[in-house]
């Protein structure tokens, strides 16, 4: 592959589905757009469910919202430019273009983390601490988790893009992703990557870590005193409202425990690409989905409108 000096050239090349035949292409296609109009349109009714709802006006409903907002924001960050780029041959994206859409692709990721966890302790605090609950999850409270949230994130996000884009990359311009994000440039670098993959491994533990443990506890105490219900209906309802949020949280924790804490040098460039795509544009497609379906509040507004 062509060589190219980072002082010549500041544009890069993405991965597409341009090159492909075009059957392929149009399925393609398609399927990204299809996958977009529905995030957009499930993420946004389930916004103004909340919004229109007078008895959705609790901490879970606004958490869910503002994981709603997340989605929207995440596959709008990745979705249109793979659209672009399937339709059209120029594949670059300036490294301007590029570092905005990898700080908001790290932010709105890590933003997802910390909020699924605050979900997670949420519940705990319905479920154990029932009579408290008003007390403890204050709606100054659920503000100041979420912006807490947000910060948190986005200084984390704007040290690894700055820290990225220090980089020379002198191998290639080719970055073999449908979008710009952090593991492939360390691939495609000439520089001496240890201490960028090492702080990528600790901000990933220090953001995934402490938010996996407050979910896993809160769950364990859930599940303890959910056994301790004596009658089955109540056990049932008191699970049924965790139900969703433990498979949205094992979706977002599996794929990226396979993004990004795995060594390089080890990775599977088509098996990276997938996980990438239903980390980015399939699983913001499916969580307003999931909560959906098994929610008897939401569905009903939804008939009743």
């Amino acid at each position: 592959m062509e060589l190219y000096n980072q002082s010549s050239s500041s544009r890069f090349i993405l991965f597409s589905l341009s090159n492909f035949p075009f059957h392929l292409k149009v399925i393609g296609f398609l399927a990204f757009l299809v996958m977009y109009f529905i995030t957009l349109f499930a993420n946004l009714l389930l916004i103004i469910v909340v919004r229109i709802n007078p008895k959705l006006q609790t901490p879970m409903y606004f958490f869910l919202s503002n994981l709603a907002f997340i989605d929207i924001c995440f596959s709008t960050t990745v979705v249109p430019k793979i659209l672009i780029n399937t339709i059209t041959r120029d594949n670059s994206i300036s490294q301007v273009e590029c570092g905005v859409q990898m700080h908001f692709h790290l932010t709105l990721g890590s933003t997802e983390c910390f909020l699924l966890a605050v979900m997670a302790y949420d519940r705990f605090a319905a479920i154990c601490r029932p009579l408290h609950y008003n007390t403890i999850m204050s709606m100054r409270m659920c503000i100041c988790l979420v912006a807490a949230s947000w910060s948190s994130s986005f200084i984390n996000s704007m040290a690894h893009v700055i820290y990225t884009f220090q980089m020379s990359f002198c191998r290639s311009h080719f970055v073999n992703r449908f979008f710009c994000e952090v593991p492939p440039f360390l691939q495609i670098s000439c520089s001496n990557i240890w201490l960028h993959e090492i702080a990528m491994y600790i901000s990933a533990v220090s953001i995934t870590g402490p938010s996996f443990f407050l979910t896993m506890i809160s769950y364990i105490y859930i599940l303890s005193t959910i056994f301790k219900i004596s009658f089955s209906q109540g056990r049932y309802k008191a699970l049924s409202t965790c139900s969703s949020h433990i498979i949205v949280v094992t979706v977002y924790y599996g794929t990226l425990l396979i993004i990004y804490l795995r060594p390089h040098s080890r990775s599977s460039p088509d098996m990276d690409k997938s996980v990438s795509i239903l980390y980015s544009a399939v699983t913001p497609m499916l969580n307003p989905i999931i909560y959906s379906v098994r929610n008897k509040d939401v569905k009903s507004t939804i008939r009743n409108r």
